[in-house]
């Protein structure tokens, strides 16, 4: 039999995500994770107001994609523009071969997964689960292996 864990989770689409997404990262306060493998240039350009902030808070943030030599030739330039943006505001960007996992993780204890990508998403239909769990939230940092991303440094 399986112990009980506290553990709460509920669904979003691709209309819905975004507002509970928001209020998420706007309270972290020490880490932020994003697996996405597709980015759009226009969708981090709207997040770079949020990040500044959560920079300027030293929320450490880490976001995981594919290299953008992988994509074709448009999507690649689009990729390029904002990664380097991204590394500006001082975010740790990280490229997987072959990456398609969508996920994120904040503050070691709020996560999404599912199928929205959320660095690039604009109008597709998607889902994602938002879980809230330190236990699990640590479980799959440690399983997709970001956990050194995340030491401090003093």
């Amino acid at each position: 039999m399986f112990g009980r864990r506290n553990v709460a989770s509920s669904l979003f689409d691709q209309e819905t995500f975004d507002q509970q997404f928001m209020k998420d990262i706007k309270r972290a306060h020490s880490s932020l994770i994003i697996e996405s493998p597709f980015i759009r240039f226009n969708r981090v350009n709207q997040l770079v107001p949020l990040i500044t902030k959560l920079r300027q808070r030293g929320v450490k943030i880490v976001i995981n994609t594919r290299n953008p030599e992988e994509h074709d030739q448009e999507y690649r330039l689009q990729a390029e523009c904002a990664v380097g943006l991204l590394q500006e505001l001082g975010v740790n960007v990280l490229f997987t071969v072959k990456h398609h996992r969508k996920i994120a993780i904040i503050d070691r204890t709020v996560f999404y997964e599912g199928s929205l990508n959320i660095l690039s998403y604009y109008d597709s239909c998607e889902i994602m689960r938002r879980t809230v769990s330190a236990v699990e939230a640590e479980t799959l940092i440690k399983f997709i292996g970001l956990s050194r991303y995340l030491t401090k440094v003093s």
